[in-house]
């Protein structure tokens, strides 16, 4: 993450990545205390978010054991974070992992500062993230996945994976953040970790029952759209929050997080047009998402033209990265891989290429930036993926990952919740 420094700073480019330096001066600013406090509440609103854009995808008889797969991860890791997550991502200064000093919190008090907001308001704004994280893995298992498992593998991914790449990034000392990976609010951290977890996910998991000979449409696209409406809301707090201050930082990560996500609508719009015949609603939703994944890790690196290069680039990656499932066989429910997975590495990659405010890019003379992102991309793959596949080995013989043909053919929202989403008659 970035944030502002005093101007006779700005020669140290380099200290615009670090979330948990102290600036020059440590002293309390009410308006980016007041920023900080929106945006942590504007990332929040994506879960629910989340929630209706997932749950307007899958079918009737879904629809709350989708939801719940959200819900649920602001249960579990509104609680892990603080009382592990937090201290193993951001408590300490080695080079893979935090440490122990900030045990359910110990050791801050409201008078402790992270630069110019307190450090409680840090905690919980990456408190949002954390959470957000393995919410979207699940729109990879919805419809199959047994919720009792899901709720501990989500504990334990948390703890494994995202915590340590967080730290990788955005944490003092960090590895990738000393290497100088460039992740202004998570496009590696966040959607790449989830969307390559995602994809291990579906592989493993197995089709759902009947695909893909029967049709599986979306139940509810107006309750899609609306997510899609609230996830674009919170992103303005995901990114233009992670400038860490109310200043020009964050009204530029503002304007390009709008600008990219416009032009994602529109390019996946014009390229399922193209591809299909016709632009769905379905379609302009996941435009929108698209673009807000791919500018995530650029947001507060590139101008304005840039963001809408990106932009207009996102949606036909992430449409193409939605077809691969068609294409190779795997069943990723709700594309959590086409859109996250492969619009996190896109937008990592495009951020060493863009890269032109408080970092230089291939544009600007630097192409070694390219190449130190795809580092980040490819060690947090490979680590993800190896943790997933030994947590999902782990999983399968205690627990089990998958439910019955009989529950899954009756629906979750039954089998799993003894609820139905709607009682209409």
């Amino acid at each position: 993450m970035s944030r502002i420094l005093p101007g006779f700073f700005l020669p140290l480019c380099s200290l615009t990545l670090f979330p948990t330096l102290a600036f020059a001066e440590d002293s309390l600013n009410t308006g980016d205390t007041a920023w900080m406090l929106v945006s942590a509440a504007l990332v929040l609103v994506m879960l629910p978010g989340l929630a209706l854009f997932y749950g307007g995808m899958v079918r009737s008889k879904n629809v709350l054991s989708t939801s719940m797969h959200t819900f649920a991860a602001m249960a579990i890791i509104g609680v892990q974070w603080v009382a592990i997550g937090y201290t193993l991502a951001f408590g300490g200064s080695g080079k893979f992992i935090g440490g122990f000093d900030n045990l359910f919190l110990s050791g801050i008090t409201p008078d402790s500062l992270t630069g110019t907001i307190p450090t409680y308001v840090f905690v919980m704004f990456q408190g949002m993230f954390a959470i957000i994280t393995p919410a979207l893995i699940s729109g990879a298992v919805a419809e199959r996945m047994k919720f009792s498992t899901y709720c501990v593998f989500i504990l334990l991914w948390a703890t494994l994976v995202y915590d340590p790449v967080c730290h990788w990034v955005w944490g003092d000392g960090g590895w990738l953040l000393e290497h100088g990976d460039l992740d202004f609010a998570g496009g590696t951290v966040v959607h790449f970790s989830s969307g390559i977890t995602a994809l291990v996910l579906a592989v493993i998991l197995g089709k759902r029952r009947g695909y893909p000979m029967e049709r599986m449409t979306p139940h509810n696209l107006p309750m899609t759209l609306l997510g899609a409406g609230l996830l674009w809301f919170g992103w303005f707090g995901f990114n233009a929050g992670s400038a860490l201050a109310a200043g020009s930082s964050a009204a530029l990560a503002f304007t390009t997080t709008q600008t990219a996500a416009a032009a994602g609508a529109l390019s996946w719009m014009i390229a399922e047009w193209i591809h299909a015949g016709k632009p769905s609603a379905l379609g302009a939703a996941s435009g929108i998402v698209a673009g807000l994944v791919v500018i995530t890790p650029a947001a507060g690196f590139v101008t304005p033209g840039w963001a809408l290069v990106m932009g207009l680039t996102a949606g036909p990656v992430c449409y193409g990265g939605v077809l691969l499932k068609h294409r190779l066989g795997y069943d990723d429910s709700l594309d959590a891989f086409g859109v996250h997975g492969v619009g996190g590495a896109w937008g990592a990659i495009a951020t060493g290429i863009f890269a032109t405010v408080g970092a230089t890019g291939l544009i600007a003379g630097n192409p070694y930036q390219v190449w130190v992102q795809f580092i980040g991309l490819a060690a947090t793959g490979v680590y993800a993926v190896v943790v997933t596949l030994i947590l999902l080995f782990v999983l399968k013989h205690t627990m089990g990952l998958r439910i019955n043909e009989e529950d899954e053919f009756k629906g979750l929202d039954q089998t799993a919740h003894s609820e139905t989403g709607y009682n209409l008659f």
